[in-house]
């Protein structure tokens, strides 16, 4: 994701604008900036740049679930035992992480449990430039691989009630990546990271013994960084634009669980959209014609919303098998624009717009569980997560492709202690774009797109401990 950030414009006597000539990102300059250089590392994207891209790559990187990259920047594994699954949980939701996964489901739980884990990550995008280009035949890393995402979820259900109440801490985005500086898309993405936190409190109700609800509140906090090159090189002069910001907004989550026969579970979840004003600053530098320079900005931007069906079949009291897909509307991603407050030196633009143009997308997972006499469980699963980024405007600061996802794991319940241990190994064949356009003028003007063959590996694992008063 990048944005325009310095234009020239042709002006007549009476001020009238009369032709943009371009922007000063790269290559060949016009005449006005010919002679310096740009950096825009700490002003103008501020708002909307660092709130797209850190949330997208901030999360990847500090929050990084394995099952959750394919979507961009989903983070959708929230417990060990059903990461163990490949995250086909939504039909049986039966710990306290259900909060997330389906809401309903925490009617099955008594008295009061408490669930907390860690997500470790080691992840390994990578990018291979395309054969015309000068640096063919090298392969591009990014500089940090590891991640990792803790999560606690509380749930309480009364004796005698058919009233259960949740309440969950976590991240459901997330992203990091930083790209060194040589790869041929400096000015279109050099690196981005999103922290989103989400508290979410939740109210269910058992209807009958075989069918529950449930509804919650969602308060979300998201920060985002953005950054890219206004030239195709880093060096003599420095140049850079940087976008970070941050802020609130509230949403909700619903879910239903209906078990007909012992043998059977359908179950099905909704998470609505959360809209953010990320509020910030931009920060630019272009040498030597533009020092340092700050200044306040905005940008507005909409996660999207998400729903997923699933169906459990228990064939007996030993084995459960479930089937869920999930679809993700990231059609909510378009324009997006940073606003800054007063408007920066010229030839800066006020008003920066970028395409994102992202599509919706759908997330597929397969899993099996065994259950043994001496408390023992074992499970399998599979994920395909589909991207979401078309190749008219990729950005490398998602790195967005399918991938596959295989899991096992290994757990244990106990009396009044649950330990569930999971381990998730993450492919993405390789993805060549092709004929892809910058979404912003500095990757025009430089030249340079995101063009080249990109691909992924990661390992996770996930360590889950539950407790019951």
């Amino acid at each position: 994701m990048t944005v325009c950030v310095i234009c020239t414009e042709k002006r007549g006597t009476d001020g009238k604008l009369l032709a943009e000539v371009g922007c000063a990102s790269g290559g060949e300059w016009p005449d006005v900036l010919r002679q310096g250089g740009f950096r825009a590392r700490d002003g103008i994207m501020n708002k909307v740049n660092t709130s797209q891209l850190n949330l997208m790559l901030g999360l990847v990187v500090a929050f990084l679930p394995a099952t959750g990259l394919a979507n961009g920047m989903r983070l959708v594994s929230q417990d060990a035992f059903a990461t163990g699954r490949g995250e086909a949980f939504v039909a049986t939701a039966d710990n306290a992480s259900a909060i997330y996964y389906n809401p309903a489901g925490i009617t099955q739980l008594e008295g009061t449990q408490i669930r907390s884990g860690i997500y470790g990550l080691y992840f390994d995008p990578t990018y291979q430039p395309p054969a015309t280009a000068p640096n063919s035949g090298k392969t591009y890393h990014v500089k940090n691989n590891l991640a990792a995402a803790p999560q606690t979820f509380f749930t309480h259900t009364f004796k005698d009630s058919r009233w259960s109440y949740g309440l969950g801490l976590y991240a459901p985005f997330g992203l990091g990546l930083e790209w060194p500086q040589d790869t041929g898309f400096r000015s279109v993405a050099i690196e981005s990271k999103l922290t989103y936190l989400r508290l979410n409190p939740v109210v269910a109700y058992k209807i009958t013994p075989q069918l529950s609800i449930a509804a919650g509140v969602t308060l979300n906090y998201a920060d985002l960084l953005l950054e890219q090159g206004l030239r195709a090189r880093e060096l003599p002069f420095q140049n850079f634009f940087r976008f970070q910001g941050d802020g609130l907004s509230v949403g909700y989550n619903a879910g239903i669980l209906w078990q007909p026969d012992a043998k059977i579970s359908f179950g099905a979840t909704f998470r609505s959209s959360t809209p953010f004003t990320l509020e910030g600053e931009t920060q630019f530098k272009l040498q030597p014609v533009i020092p340092d320079t700050h200044r306040d900005a905005a940008a507005d931007f909409e996660f999207p919303l998400s729903a997923a069906v699933g169906v459990s079949w228990r064939p007996t009291p030993k084995w459960n098998i479930e089937f869920d897909a999930d679809y993700a509307d990231w059609s909510s991603l378009g324009t997006v624009t940073i606003h800054q407050a007063t408007p920066p030196p010229f030839p800066v633009r006020q008003d920066i717009p970028f395409q994102l143009q992202w599509q919706p997308s759908w997330l597929y997972s397969f899993g099996a569980t065994r259950y043994f006499d001496n408390g023992w469980h074992a499970s399998v699963g599979y994920t395909f997560n589909q991207n979401s980024v078309p190749n008219a405007y990729y950005s490398p600061l998602v790195a967005d492709l399918d991938r596959h996802f295989v899991s096992a794991g290994v757990g244990i319940r106990g009396r009044k202690y649950d330990v569930d241990v999971a381990y998730q190994f993450g492919y993405g064949p390789d993805r060549t774009v092709t004929g892809s356009t910058p979404p912003s003028q500095p990757g025009q003007f430089a030249g340079q797109t995101a063009d080249g063959t990109y691909g992924f590996i990661s390992h996770a694992i996930f360590v889950t401990v539950g407790i019951r008063f």
